[in-house]
């Protein structure tokens, strides 16, 4: 099972229907998880980058993806509206690639009608429904009129909604044209695509085939007009120069280092953190050293509380965690000279330097996330004592080690390991900000050339997750005692459907958190569902970076240890709570929203109830 990490910053800006009606619907097979959707396979034998460039190449090879992405649609009733629109999304490109711009418009209407968030409902397909209207109008792309209405289209539409609505979604699609480059695209086919094609015997899986459909349409489309789309967003947002009202600054509550209050134990199970910038908020063992427990990718134990980083970058560390705060700034709209150099970087990428670059970001994305996740979950509470449970997240475009049987069963002995690591350290409350699923495990077995064919992949995946999502059942469940804080995920989509772990596990000590911005709106990245029972702020939430520099990310990943830190002054006040108690506690003082979407926490009136 591959692991990952649930914040933003580099996600969104690095990678790239409704029924007809009751009885059609009554007639398909329901399709309820993610990994029961039907897979296809294509037999490539022409290089995957000659493919994108080629139009007429193209149109070839994408005949039978179309023809099996329909039969889908036609067959399945997919219980799950993100899935649902995927593919519709990408019949929806197709047909504007194919220059069946009609069809492409009623596909996008389908798009809209299953889109769940307001900015997502309002925005939805937006680009394409401007390119269409001016390719109509002027017959042609990529000339000077063409720009100009499409920059028209954008501009009203945009300008007809609520600024707080959709400031969050429009910051997000700004920053992403401010980074799409040709080298970027390319780098990313050769690298990732085509290497997993050749290690398949020159097979396509039809995962990787909406992937190509994506690259193909941001070199048509996108490429040529950022110029146009910096513009037309970036005069959008000086335009409306407002500043979302802050409900979190009055919710928070800090504990006073002298009240009567009783020390809890904090673990963070995430990358590693840098201790020394927590002094005074370390569990310690009896010689003084920090508490912590690590494991490396292998799953075996290992003495770096911090994700190791290679001696060779030591010199390169400050450009790179200057980075972090880049992506930050670009995701928020800050002109800064961090946000500067990542869009340098990235736009004017060559294809050859794509996987090197990449995979240091993923590094150093690694380095920084356990820190600032528990800077967040101590934050307010001198009482919170530290522990650092460091686990090892891959970082490398071709998975490194690659899944298998026997590193599933060192993983699932080395969860129960962290969860008797923290009884033993009498933790009481855990957070966790990553999660993994039984498509992260396709995906990288088919990475990795390992099973013959799209069935073998799956039910091996199936097997190594299932070994993997029962031990952390079972570690759960072995420590009652202990409440266990996670991120939903940042797939804008059900966290159920989709089997992530744990996000998706239902046990009493378990709660499972989404992320909203400063204002309570719903973030764009943050996945929901039926286990998804609290939301917090995560969206440009400031804490620390290994060092001791602060900066503001995003992703659920931040939003889980802000419900982390309540539970632990919760306990902090009345330890004696078990944590189904403080789980009760945090919901019923929590207020949902008007469209019953969020269940915003709020700690002075948790605490005020104690």
């Amino acid at each position: 099972m591959s692991l990952f990490l649930c914040f933003k910053v580099s996600a969104t800006l690095i990678i790239s229907m409704a029924m007809a009606g009751v009885s059609v619907a009554a007639e398909k097979q329901r399709i309820e998880k993610e990994s029961d959707l039907p897979r296809f396979s294509y037999k490539i034998s022409e290089p995957l980058e000659k493919i994108v460039k080629d139009k007429t190449l193209f149109a070839k090879t994408t005949v039978k993806i179309r023809a099996d992405m329909e039969g889908v649609l036609e067959k399945y009733e997919i219980a799950d509206k993100a899935s649902h629109r995927q593919y519709l999304e990408s019949l929806m490109l197709l047909d504007f690639l194919l220059e069946n711009y009609d069809e492409a418009l009623v596909k996008s209407e389908k798009v809209r009608a299953l889109e769940e968030k307001p900015a997502d409902k309002l925005l939805s397909s937006l680009r394409l429904r401007a390119m269409v209207a001016a390719v109509k109008k002027t017959g042609s792309l990529n000339t000077p009129e063409y720009f100009e209405l499409v920059k028209q289209f954008i501009d009203k539409e945009i300008s007809a909604y609520s600024y707080t609505v959709i400031a969050n979604d429009i910051k997000s699609m700004k920053a992403s044209a401010e980074v799409i480059g040709e080298g970027r695209l390319l780098g990313g086919v050769k690298d990732v695509l085509q290497k997993t094609v050749d290690k398949n015997g020159g097979n396509l899986s039809s995962d990787l085939a909406e992937v190509l459909i994506n690259v193909r349409y941001s070199l048509e489309t996108a490429l040529p007009l950022k110029k146009t789309l910096i513009a037309t967003y970036g005069a959008y947002l000086d335009r409306n120069k407002i500043e979302k009202a802050d409900i979190w600054a009055a919710r928070n509550i800090a504990l006073s280092p002298t009240g009567n209050y009783q020390p809890v134990n904090v673990a963070v199970w995430d990358s590693g953190v840098d201790s020394k910038l927590f002094p005074k908020q370390l569990l310690t063992d009896a010689s003084g050293k920090p508490t912590s427990i690590a494991f490396d990718l292998y799953s075996n134990p290992s003495k770096d509380a911090l994700y190791p980083i290679p001696k060779s970058l030591n010199k390169e560390l400050p450009i790179l965690l200057s980075r972090t705060k880049g992506f930050s700034d670009l995701q928020s709209n800050v002109d800064s000279s961090e946000a500067s150099e990542v869009k340098q970087l990235l736009s004017s990428l060559k294809s050859e330097q794509f996987q090197p670059t990449m995979e240091q970001l993923g590094l150093v994305g690694n380095y920084v996330h356990g820190t600032h996740v528990a800077g967040i979950a101590v934050d307010g509470n001198p009482w919170a004592r530290l522990v650092n449970a460091r686990i090892s997240f891959d970082y490398k475009l071709q998975p490194n080690p690659c899944p298998s049987l026997e590193l599933s069963k060192r993983g699932a002995l080395a969860h129960q390991a962290y969860v008797d690591f923290f009884k033993k350290n009498k933790v009481r409350v855990v957070n966790m900000s990553w999660g993994g699923s039984v498509k992260d495990g396709e995906s990288s077995l088919e990475s990795c050339g390992i099973g013959k064919t799209t069935e073998e992949r799956q039910k091996l995946a199936r097997t190594y997750f299932e070994i993997e999502k029962k031990a952390l059942i079972k570690a759960f469940s072995s420590a009652p005692e202990i409440l266990f804080t996670t991120a939903a995920g940042n797939s804008n989509s059900d966290s159920s459907f989709g089997e992530f772990i744990p996000s998706s596990i239902v046990l009493p000590n378990l709660l499972t958190v989404g992320a909203v911005d400063k204002a309570g709106d719903e973030a764009p990245f943050t996945s929901y569902g039926p286990t998804v029972k609290v939301h917090a702020n995560g969206y440009q939430v400031e804490s620390y970076l290994p060092g001791g520099s602060r900066v503001a990310l995003s992703g659920t990943s931040m939003a889980s240890p802000n419900v982390a830190n309540l539970a632990a002054k919760i306990l902090a006040v009345k330890p004696s709570l078990k944590p189904q108690e403080v789980i009760a506690i945090i919901q019923d003082t929590a207020e949902e929203t008007s469209d019953g979407r969020r269940k915003l926490i709020n700690p002075i009136k948790a605490i005020q109830k104690l």
